[in-house]
């Protein structure tokens, strides 16, 4: 698109971006964004279960805080600048206390000098509702009517607490489209795009499972840019990110975006439900995506709640076996440590054995496997000195070659997640507007209860032909994320391989494949969705992360690197693809 053309689209679209995709994340990206083209809003999410979790305990220490500090200091350019492109700023950085925050920005503006009108949505905190003892946080996901609200009110600054991360571009959407509530295919657009939005740059080749075909088109990945969507009137949006900055927009990074995290077709929100199944993405120039064609349909009458609490103490220590007799030494110290863990008593102590060994190894860290023993009690004592004390004294006791990845320590508190339901009527969601006014944002107009999406048709299969045994991410990719105590794996056919990879993909990984390729799934609850607008798959694994990641219950405790493993397997794949 020349710049004449892009200047004219822009005084239609609404230009959307992000500069955080995590409490964490990229100091600099405020900055980046501001400074690197147009902007009408610039958006950060920092929240996430297990921030909720980190800002809860913040607040035990001081009832003033609980909300992302980071976010200030961006803020201390960030306001002047924001200011002087005209730029609102959008935030979920208020956490627990988005009023204590609110008040901090003001007080910032006043230091340096920047005069901006500061609004904050609230209501979400639920804390005291009776969920029950040991609950730290208890907030409902709000959608975006209340930051659209606050932003028609004319301010500069939005803070809001627990919203869901698309509700950070539905807000803005409506007060500059001027949609009403029940605009709901709108509504969905926007919420596609703030789903490829709010993990930064996730959408822009960062964390992308074929990040090798990037590099072969000569896309820079070592600092990927961060993602803005042109938002038209329709909802439809175009993603795309600044000039001149690293990564890339193709139709498979926003592909990867808009499976991560997801549940089957109907992807529920407060504003609306969007049928991703519905969702059509096609190039529209470099670095430029079009969503267009999401369905949208009334939300469910049921606000999502999520809890957290402190769940009780854990420790771990990895031991390092290294050389020959890898399984006999695994058992010498499973035997060394059992009367310890028999006189300490964890309600949990779990063994597993990671063979990252190799015979004849050239490194000696390839020479060794990893035996990791987790405990787990609500009395800190059963998983601290009872149980590292015990380990440390097999130092010149135990194996041959013992050592430790690190020394062990004292239990360790962690967090579980539960996700519950509430009428959204019962949730008090309030816009509280530059001047101090409050004013209460009603709940959608229209509600649905959600159900399930019958499976669409299938294209006719792949004719038979030879095959070779080959990895599945040679013509798959993948990316897996959680959602509480659950895992999700989208699976998508690459596109150079046409209608006929995606022929293949959805009738060979079928649940009972997906489980023989991951046996941790073989006893669990999986679901697959199938999305064939996008040649994709959504696998959703039950209970695979069990408490959710606070409790940290298995090596990749987000399950970040699940749709990695599934690539990595083999299976016979036609050689008409290979």
């Amino acid at each position: 698109m020349d710049a004449a053309a892009s200047t004219t689209r822009g005084a239609h679209v609404l230009r959307i971006a992000n500069a955080s995709g995590f409490y964490g994340d990229r100091f600099d990206a405020v900055r980046e964004m501001l400074t690197g083209g147009p902007l009408d809003v610039l958006t950060g999410d920092y929240l996430a279960e297990l921030t909720m979790l980190i800002l809860g305990r913040d607040r035990l220490k001081d009832p003033d805080r609980g909300y992302a500090r980071t976010y200030l200091r961006q803020l201390e350019d960030g306001l002047g600048l924001a200011r002087d492109r005209g730029v609102k700023l959008v935030s979920n950085a208020g956490g627990l206390n988005p009023a204590a925050l609110a008040d901090a920005v003001r007080a910032l503006a006043d230091r340096v000098g920047v005069p901006v009108r500061v609004a904050h949505v609230e209501g979400d905190d639920l804390l005291g509702r009776g969920w029950g003892e040991g609950v730290l946080t208890a907030n409902a996901y709000l959608g975006g009517t209340g930051i659209a609200a606050c932003l028609r009110a004319g301010a500069d600054v939005v803070v809001t607490g627990r919203v869901t991360d698309a509700a950070l571009v539905t807000g803005p959407a409506m007060a500059h489209h001027g949609w009403a509530a029940d605009d709901f295919d709108a509504l969905a657009g926007a919420m596609a795009a703030g789903h490829v939005l709010e993990c930064g740059a996730q959408a822009t080749g960062g964390n992308y499972a074929l990040f090798g075909e990037l590099a072969a088109a000569g896309h820079d990945l070592r600092r990927p840019g961060f993602p803005l969507a042109e938002i038209a009137a329709d909802g439809s949006a175009v993603v795309t990110k600044h000039p001149g900055t690293g990564g890339a927009v193709t139709p498979g990074t926003v592909t990867a975006q808009l499976l991560y995290e997801t549940d089957g077709a109907r992807y529920l929100g407060p504003d609306a439900t969007a049928r991703l199944d519905s969702v059509r993405l096609t190039a529209d120039g470099p670095d430029r995506v079009r969503i267009d064609g999401v369905r949208g349909e009334p939300p469910p009458p049921t606000l999502k709640v999520g809890l957290t609490r402190l769940g009780g103490f854990r420790n771990e220590v990895v031991f390092v076996l290294t050389g020959l007799d890898v399984e006999a030494k695994a058992a010498l110290v499973k035997e060394q440590m059992a009367d310890a863990l028999t006189a300490a008593g964890p309600k949990e102590a779990r063994w597993s054995l990671a063979r990252t060994d190799r015979p004849d190894a050239d490194v000696q860290e390839e020479a060794s496997a990893l035996l990791r023993l987790v405990v787990r009690d609500a009395d800190e004592a059963a998983v601290g000195r009872a149980v590292s004390g015990a380990a440390v004294e097999l130092a010149l006791a135990g194996y041959p070659g013992f050592h430790v990845t690190a020394p062990p320590g004292p239990g360790a508190p962690y967090g579980v997640f539960e996700a519950l339901a509430v009428d959204a009527a019962d949730v008090p969601h309030v816009a509280v507007l530059p001047d101090g006014r409050r004013v209460p944002v009603p709940p959608a107009p229209r509600t649905r209860a959600p159900a399930a999406v019958p499976e669409p048709p299938l294209p006719p299969p792949l004719p038979a032909g030879p095959c070779r045994r080959a990895p599945l991410g040679l013509v798959a990719g993948a990316r897996s994320g959680d959602k509480g105590g659950d895992a999700n794996v989208g699976v998508w056919s690459r596109e150079s391989l046409g209608a006929d990879g995606w022929r293949w993909l959805v009738h060979e990984l079928t649940v009972s494949r997906f489980r023989e390729l991951l046996p941790e799934t073989a006893a669990l609850p999986v679901r697959r969705h199938v999305l064939p607008n996008l040649r994709a798959l959504n696998f959703v694994v039950e209970g695979l992360l069990g408490e959710g990641v606070a409790a940290q219950a298995r090596f990749d405790p987000q399950a970040k690197a699940v749709g990695e493993w599934l690539r990595s397997r083999h299976l016979d794949i036609p050689e008409v693809l290979l």
